[in-house]
């Protein structure tokens, strides 16, 4: 299976830090980014896990949970928001 790229953006002066970094590497932009990106999230794994088990706690396997979490809404307040649809609907 190929691989495919998804087109990312980022403020012009982070762009100038990777094409000057890519140019003195004598790497493509693309290698430098992936590169990066990796070893960030590498060295911040305990916090990326962290998170996921935090995302998890709040979930109880109903909808209402999934959406709490999803929205950043406490399940309590999902009706101010106009609720959740009856299980017929």
């Amino acid at each position: 299976m190929a691989a495919t790229s998804a087109p990312i953006k980022v403020d012009v002066g982070t762009d100038q830090l990777i094409s000057h970094a890519a140019h003195f590497l004598g790497k493509a932009k693309k290698d430098v980014v992936e590169l990066a990106v990796r070893e960030y999230i590498e060295s911040h794994r305990s916090e990326i896990n962290e998170g996921v088990r935090a995302a998890l706690s709040q979930l109880d396997g109903s909808s209402a949970s999934a959406i709490s979490l999803l929205a950043d809404v406490p399940t309590d307040r999902l009706q101010d928001y106009g609720g959740m649809p009856a299980a017929s609907e």
